[in-house]
């Protein structure tokens, strides 16, 4: 027969399931590991008729789940696992470390383990009312405070509110003309919006869309009387002057800024190829492409100022005098682009 017998039942400090060694045989493995780590460990229970290797006891150490201590910061927030169930991080706000991950996010959950682990000095934690139920019946000695995650979050929220519930006072005080010299008086040079094909085309819709609204008119009447979209309608109905519809893109500063002087004057010399004059001006220094230069120098070719845009030309549709611009009737090449008006590319060699 085998020696061997299975016990049907476990004996209380003396057997546990699926183990080779008893309760008390197991917490002296762990105590040696602790104290003297791999190699002393072993020559201690060698001693103690206890025979197990390095490896063995390493092994037994690194199966211990460590010891939670109660933080003196502890730092509560709620995530979500997946769909609608949440669960509760606890973390170290000193070592900035995980503890324990709990599952759901009620009161209750944090009570029992702030019971469970006192010491707390300092809850950092949202503005959720569950979470500050649950600190203050588990750690009613402990001080809450909010991060500043949450501090930036409520503000921004807050100021959201109070922004739009006074919307209509913000617009009346951003329209609010300021007393200023007549417009016609104003001198304009011509690098001006006024002197350019957009800002022609933006007056003349300005134009059109007020006398249209002036009536009483909804947006997507204009709208589908113009050939707009509602939101460009709103635009321009709800702007002061047509100047403020005029879209400005600011001139970004180029490294060819330093020799435009120089291509004027050369171009006044007669010397009308871009090559060329990029080979001058690259033994100046100028490190930039040909590129650059030929369309620098393209505005001069149609007898225009140097600084002139020239990455887009407008062509406004011919139009009778005070008349709105047609309807759009095909496609277009802008996504918001006004009826009666295309964009193309200009040509420069």
């Amino acid at each position: 027969m085998c020696p061997k017998a299975t016990f049907a039942e476990q004996v209380d400090g003396l057997t546990v399931r699926y183990q080779r060694r008893t309760p008390l045989l197991q917490r002296l493995v762990e105590i040696a590991g602790v104290l003297l780590a791999g190699r002393g460990g072993a020559r201690l229970l060698r001693l103690l008729n206890a025979g197990l290797s390095r490896t063995s006891v390493l092994a037994q150490l690194m199966k211990m789940p460590p010891k939670p201590t109660a933080p003196r910061v502890l730092g509560v927030d709620d995530f979500a696992l997946y769909g609608r169930i949440y669960g509760t991080l606890l973390v170290d706000e000193e070592t900035r470390l995980p503890i324990t991950l709990r599952e759901g996010r009620d009161a209750e959950t944090l009570r029992d383990w702030l019971l469970e682990h006192p010491g707390v000095q300092i809850a950092c934690r949202d503005g959720s009312p569950i979470y500050r139920q649950g600190l203050t019946n588990g750690a009613p000695d402990a001080i809450q405070v909010s991060d500043r995650s949450h501090l930036w979050q409520g503000l921004s929220r807050r100021i959201q509110q109070i922004a739009a519930a006074h919307r209509d006072c913000l617009t009346a005080a951003a329209h609010d003309p300021d007393p200023g010299p007549p417009a016609d008086t104003e001198p304009q040079d011509i690098d001006s919006p006024a002197n350019s094909p957009a800002a022609d085309h933006a007056q003349r819709l300005f134009e059109a869309v007020h006398a249209l609204t002036d009536t009483g008119r909804s947006y997507n009447s204009v709208a589908r009387e113009l050939g707009l979209n509602w939101r460009t309608v709103r635009r321009y109905a709800t702007a002061t002057r047509w100047q403020d519809c005029v879209r400005r893109r600011p001139r970004i500063p180029s490294p060819l800024d330093r020799h435009l002087e120089y291509l004027r004057q050369r171009w006044g010399e007669g010397e009308h190829n871009a090559k060329v004059l990029h080979e001058e001006i690259k033994a100046k220094g100028y490190l930039g492409h040909y590129q650059r230069v030929k369309l620098a120098v393209a505005p001069l070719r149609r007898g225009l100022p140097i600084n002139q845009p020239t990455s887009v030309a407008y062509h406004p549709a011919k139009s009778p005098a005070g008349s709105p611009p047609a309807r759009r009737t095909g496609p277009s090449t802008r996504s918001n682009a006004c009826s009666g008006y295309s964009c193309t590319a200009p040509n420069s060699t």
